[in-house]
């Protein structure tokens, strides 16, 4: 039997996603065998994410810096900004490396079950944004859901008319995709989504 602390910290860790109870109680196995090259670094550099996070009052992005470093990289062009949902489909985005522009996280996507409305999200922050003037292209990043597209087509709507080029992501076959493994929305998809041979 694990004591009250070691049981509290399985816990813990058990409702992190992607670990279960099981998951968990190994990796506490693991962090206590290994205390001082696993565990305090662990607890250090917990310490240090908790008393400096914040959020990026520009993008939304968190960090430990606000505004974020995304935001203050004077590499990334200024016209491009990418809307996406949460801060992890920023980071997905960003670690591929290739898109040079900004981003903008809305925080969620509209849910008529979940009772997500559009002033739950920061749509208003975004069209501030484009507002404010400097950006020419809004590249749409929103998932494949219906939820996704819902609020695609909401946010594209809101910036209608002030003068930017509003994009979305392609959907369609995955490169190395096999037709027979696809399910049909996005065969439907590749297909509307056909174009010239080169």
């Amino acid at each position: 039997m694990a004591s009250p602390e070691i049981d509290a910290l399985t816990q813990a860790l058990a409702r992190l996603p992607g670990l279960g109870p099981r998951s968990a109680r190994r990796a506490v196995l693991h962090l206590l065998k290994r205390r001082e090259t696993a565990l305090a670094p662990l607890v250090r550099a917990l310490q240090a994410v908790e008393a400096s996070m914040a959020t990026c009052h520009v993008c939304g992005n968190v960090d430990t810096r606000d505004p974020c470093g995304v935001c203050t990289d004077a590499r990334r062009d200024p016209a491009l900004l990418c809307v996406v949902e949460e801060v992890a489909d920023l980071w997905a985005l960003d670690r591929a490396r290739l898109f040079p522009g900004r981003y903008h996280v809305l925080g969620g996507r509209l849910s008529a079950l979940d009772g997500v409305r559009p002033e739950d999200l920061n749509i208003d922050g975004l069209v501030s944004r484009v507002a404010a003037g400097g950006v020419e292209e809004v590249v749409l990043a929103m998932n494949a859901t219906l939820e996704g597209q819902t609020t695609m087509h909401y946010v594209a709507e809101r910036l209608e008319g002030m003068g930017v080029r509003i994009s979305q992501l392609a959907h369609g076959m995955p490169v190395g995709g096999e037709l027979d493994y696809l399910d049909e929305g996005t065969l439907a998809q590749a297909l509307r989504a056909r174009r010239p041979v080169a």
